[in-house]
């Protein structure tokens, strides 16, 4: 049901009024209040009708917004509420409330270190405790993925307040490679997830290549305000715009790719498609598709091709078609009794 502002502002209105014990209200007197107090908002002469309280009284007595307001008649013209301690602000939450603010609070603890939400203040904590208070605990709704084991999580705030304020970064860092840890200047320009980690993007020194550091190797990060930042116009969306995960590879290996995927698995292809540029070229009598998309082949494309097994058939372009048939054979090997 929509609520016009106007009649959120009356049945407010209404609301302040029968608080006020100490008064005696009468239909004229609510209308009155009402109009003076839309004249307030509105800045120009409003005229409320007896019928618009009347209504405004009958809604508010109802359930169609949960207020079910004790609103009683007195004396034959007075109004007031049965429950003097009732308002409309201080309803009692629907279990589908409680059941939305529990998940919301479970979400928002998720990122309780990372100070973008920092002006929530106490908030979260009053969530909580304001549905823990009114309800009993149960089992989560909604589960999300996470690992609370990752590494390198300590980092995120110290990172995107780096970025927020455009400041200078001296990592240690250790690539998966490195035989140990090396210390790089690095002006860091987005924070990116994916697949459950984090990863830093920008550039290091006066270098013009984009660099992407995983988190999980990040040993220490330290402020150098000494160093001016090199504040360029980077944009994640034009740079991952043609990418599968956090490998960026030279416009060359943009290519067009087509894969036929097998019936059981096309409704979950079609439903969650790979990438923003995947289209559907066939649809075959047996309820397999084909489909095609344009990105870079990088190690997180040939990953989900693996993940799908004899699911995925790579049909274009020939090389990787090749490299996944290999990569294949030899997992098959290491099967073979």
């Amino acid at each position: 049901m929509a609520i016009n502002k106007n009649a959120l502002i009356r049945y407010k209105t209404i609301d302040k009024c029968l608080q006020n014990k100490y008064r005696q209200w009468t239909l004229n007197d609510l209308i009155e209040a009402c109009s003076d107090t839309l004249h307030e908002y509105e800045g120009r002469e409003v005229n409320v009708s007896r019928r618009t309280v009347q209504l405004d009284i009958q809604m508010m007595r109802s359930d169609k917004l949960g207020y079910n307001a004790p609103i009683v008649v007195y004396d034959r013209k007075f109004y007031k509420y049965e429950d003097e301690d009732y308002s409309i602000t201080d309803i009692p939450l629907t279990e589908n409330d409680m059941n939305v603010l529990s998940e919301t609070v479970e979400m928002l603890k998720q990122f309780k270190d990372f100070s973008l939400f920092s002006e929530l203040g106490g908030i979260i904590q009053r969530l909580e405790d304001k549905v823990y208070t009114e309800k009993t605990h149960q089992a989560s709704i909604i589960h999300l993925d996470k690992n609370e084991g990752l590494k390198g999580l300590q980092h995120l705030d110290l990172l995107y307040q780096a970025i927020l304020k455009k400041i200078v970064l001296r990592l240690t860092y250790r690539s998966f490679k490195a035989k140990a840890a090396s210390e790089v200047i690095f002006h860091p320009f987005i924070l990116k997830e994916y697949n459950n980690r984090w990863f830093l993007v920008g550039v290091a020194g006066n270098k013009p290549q984009i660099l992407t550091f995983a988190l999980d190797r990040i040993i220490n990060v330290d402020y150098d305000l000494d160093i001016p930042y090199r504040n360029e116009d980077f944009s994640g969306d034009d740079y991952y715009k043609n990418t599968i995960g956090v490998t960026v590879l030279d416009k060359k290996h943009i290519q067009e790719i087509v894969l036929k995927i097998e019936k059981d698995n096309a409704p979950y292809v079609t439903t969650k498609p790979f990438h923003h540029t995947q289209e559907i070229i066939s649809v075959f009598e047996d309820g397999s598709i084909m489909i095609k998309l344009k990105v870079h082949i990088n190690y997180e494309l040939e990953r989900m091709i693996l993940g799908f097994g004899d699911s995925i058939e790579v049909i274009e372009p020939r090389l990787l078609r090749k490299r996944i048939k290999k990569k294949l054979a030899a997992a098959v090997n290491k099967y073979a009794e």
